[in-house]
């Protein structure tokens, strides 16, 4: 069912894939330049005025990519993290892990309504989601597994194994 780990299915819980880094970084391309290409409309608009770079590209940023908070925990042999992604399917998210990161990218379709009248005030959450995390410690990237249930991505990561440390002590010659 994924590509480089298994999981088991709970009652109302998704398996999601872990997939390998290559696309990733390519759709993380595309998200970078879409809040580049915002914070230059922004810059272009304010009649390209220096000094506010910054706080165009956060607020560009804010508009076009969904915050994921998320928690990490250690318990025995694995590495536990739980992250938000509110209104994410498991179709809708890709996950990649390396031995000490794990990159979260998410794009959802929005299905707009067409409503009579005029809009005075709108609020919406953003239809894509990117977190990197990189990690306290190596993981197995081979025995990770992922499931969404309720707007939560959990992620099991087995910690790599460690190499033994030996003494070597050197002789005459």
């Amino acid at each position: 069912m994924t590509e480089t780990g298994t999981a088991l299915q709970r009652a109302e819980e998704k398996i999601i894939a872990i997939k390998s880094a290559n696309n990733l970084s390519e759709r993380i391309d595309k998200v970078f330049d879409a809040i580049a290409k915002r914070a230059y409309e922004m810059f272009d608009s304010k009649g390209r005025r220096f000094g506010h770079e910054v706080d165009d590209w956060l607020k560009a940023e804010m508009e076009l990519v969904h915050p994921v908070h998320v928690e990490i925990n250690e318990s025995g042999e694995n590495l536990e993290m739980k992250a938000e992604v509110p209104g994410f399917s498991e179709k809708e998210l890709e996950i990649s892990v390396e031995p000490q990161r794990l990159t979260i990218i998410g794009q959802r379709e929005c299905n707009k309504e067409e409503k009579k009248g005029k809009t005075l005030y709108s609020e919406a959450c953003c239809n894509q989601v990117l977190k990197v995390v990189e990690l306290p410690m190596a993981i197995n990237t081979e025995k990770v597994t992922a499931t969404l249930k309720n707007g939560i991505l959990e992620l099991t990561m087995p910690k790599a194994a460690k190499g033994k440390t030996i003494e070597i002590t050197p002789r005459a010659a």
